[in-house]
């Protein structure tokens, strides 16, 4: 196929604005498949992506496009994932288009993850074509959010499509903007081959499968191959594209995306960004934009049965197979037994790599509160990266405790903007700016501390707005912050599980918040159990759970008043001797209700 007869473009937009439903009337009008074979979110092959309708996995396929004149076209579409923990993803498979289609929501409008999503591609240089979808919406108001589009993104709207992928309506005009609006893959000026790795995953007959765009030169079926930043050689086994079923070809020249296998073992040998050329002839540069991914939220994970451990190793090596950005490693809890610390992308990633692992590995798991990495500069100058609180030096041996933070931009009705500032204020926000794109929505930006952000944070703004505010965030510096380590204890004894690090000007009220939490939840003993939240030595809050107690004095029927208080004092010694050879069973219920933050 003639390279200017290709035209590489992905989809992006905001969760739920109708990317899918989009791609899946794409497909069915070119007929790339089959009404048989046509099921809703084609393109989205895991369960839970189905039922939250949500893209976790960015996907690929070829389309063979004859337009109106004759003239055939390759359509490489690259559906992304739209929420703000993949944009890394995002990122990677903008690099592989020369354009995007910006798909807006008519009823809904601009949102945070579409104005993320539209500067990323701005500043890649990507032609943008603006998509005004579900206009069969009674709500839908196209010409209100094409002027949002030019006020918050700035891109011309005169000749924006509208669009019901639902219906079909107004499809069949996609072709012909994508042919005349976004340019073909430029011609390469060197002779090296270079390909970019959009996405990997592994595959248990081919080992690790990768997806990827060609650049510069061409790759043959046969050629051995070199990933430029692990430096390691493979042997091409398989040579393909999607179109939508794996098809295998002997060529893939610059311009086209496609797939290849070459037998490796190791998902982390093949990273997402990286850069592919041929071992003989190698390429003296690799592409722009390779960066490791970082994980950005970290929680302990443990078998509500201890049993189940070595169940929980397999699922995780299992499932990181086909999800290289989780980070984990083993840990072991006073409280909770055998676990692991994971690092994930964002709480979004956490919750659905949980869903997954309870789901397709039959496992019950508790997960602990989730934390950010700290940066600590001890004393003596050293420097040490902290995600775990049980991990925090000694106070006496800390000079500053630097936390992470990130920029963060809300989306919303202007009525409830008072709210929003009341709540970002409370979790020790910097405003940054207000603006407003519309006479009836603004955008509200604030630096705040990442570990309030993870806490609950969300939830709140969701019901402060009535899910009317859609928020996107960055990652800022860090910063220097007065940080103090909290532990709660049941009689005297640490609960490691619980300990979390916090601010020392909140630290009073969410050490009173888990100890009333706790009182409420674990089951009255024998004994007396004293919960209490600390700083270091010093006591913070306390509640204690009252004994059971058997009324000794029901025999007495008269008599000095020294009778009664003698059988009580006999009481009193042994629910002490009891107190020290008994054990606290804290239930799981507590330790999930604490960690959700529910009750």
């Amino acid at each position: 196929m003639n390279q200017k007869n290709i035209r590489n473009f992905c989809i992006i937009a905001h969760i739920d604005h109708g990317k899918s439903t989009l791609a899946d009337r794409i497909l069915e009008i070119t007929k790339t498949v089959s009404k048989r074979e046509m099921q809703n979110q084609f393109l989205d092959n895991l369960d839970i992506e189905r039922e939250r309708g949500i893209t976790i996995k960015a996907q690929s396929v070829r389309i063979n496009y004859t337009s109106k004149s004759g003239e055939e076209y390759i359509f490489n579409l690259i559906d992304t994932p739209g929420h703000v923990d993949f944009s890394y993803e995002v990122s990677r498979s903008l690099m592989a288009c020369e354009g995007v289609l910006l798909v807006v929501d008519a009823a809904q409008g601009v949102e945070a993850q579409t104005l993320a999503h539209a500067f990323l591609a701005a500043d890649m240089g990507l032609e943008i074509l603006p998509i005004i979808n579900k206009i069969d919406l009674p709500s839908a108001d196209p010409e209100r959010v094409c002027e949002e589009i030019e006020n918050a993104v700035g891109i011309d709207c005169s000749e924006a499509l509208y669009v019901s992928a639902k219906t079909g309506q107004g499809i069949e005009d996609i072709f012909d903007q994508i042919i005349t609006k976004i340019p073909p893959p430029q011609k390469s000026e060197i002779n090296e081959t270079r390909a970019l790795i959009i996405d990997s995953w592994f595959d248990s007959f081919l080992g690790v499968v990768l997806l990827l765009r060609v650049f510069d030169g061409k790759i043959n079926n046969k050629d051995t191959i070199k990933l430029m930043s692990s430096d390691k050689t493979y042997e091409i086994r398989n040579l393909g594209v999607f179109s939508p079923e794996a098809k295998n070809v002997t060529l893939l020249s610059a311009g086209e995306v496609g797939f290849l296998t070459a037998s490796i073992k190791q998902i982390s040998d093949a990273k997402v960004g990286d850069t592919l050329t041929i071992s003989t002839t190698p390429a003296k540069r690799p592409l722009r934009g390779f960066k490791d991914i970082k994980p950005m939220v970290f929680c302990g994970l443990y078998p509500v049965d201890s049993n189940f451990y070595e169940n929980l190793k397999e699922s995780l090596e299992k499932i990181s197979l086909n999800d290289s950005s989780i980070d984990y490693e083993p840990e072991n809890s006073a409280a909770l037994g055998f676990g692991f610390r994971c690092g994930f992308l964002g709480l979004l990633h956490m919750e659905i790599v949980k869903e997954r692992l309870e789901r397709e590995f039959n496992l019950s798991l508790i997960i602990t509160s989730p934390t950010v990495v700290y940066e600590i500069k001890k004393t003596n100058s050293e420097i040490v990266r902290v995600d775990n609180p049980k991990l925090l030096p000694d106070r006496s041996q800390i000079d500053t405790i630097s936390e992470p933070f990130v920029n963060i931009s809300l989306y919303t009705p202007k009525k409830y903007l008072g709210g929003l500032l009341d709540i970002c204020e409370k979790r020790r926000g910097i405003q940054k700016n207000i603006n407003f794109i519309s006479e009836d929505r603004a955008v509200l930006e604030y630096e705040l501390p990442m570990s309030e952000m993870i806490y609950d944070f969300y939830n709140k703004v969701k019901s402060i707005t009535k899910g009317y505010c859609s928020m996107d965030y960055e990652q800022s510096e860090l910063k220097i912050s007065n940080l103090v380590k909290l532990d709660i204890l049941i009689n005297g004894e640490i609960v490691d599980a619980l300990s979390l690090i916090t601010h020392k000007d909140n630290s009073y009220y969410r050490g009173k918040e888990l100890v009333e939490k706790l009182k409420k939840l674990i089951p009255r003993q024998q004994f007396e159990i004293a919960i209490q939240a600390a700083i270091g030595a010093k006591i913070i809050s306390r509640e204690t759970v009252k004994a059971f107690r058997k009324d000794v004095t029901a025999k007495l029927y008269g008599g000095d008043v020294t009778r009664k208080n003698k059988l009580l004092d006999k009481q009193k010694k042994g629910k002490k001797r009891m107190k020290n050879v008994g054990n606290v069973e804290i239930p799981q219920e507590a330790f999930m209700a604490v960690l959700s933050g529910k009750e």
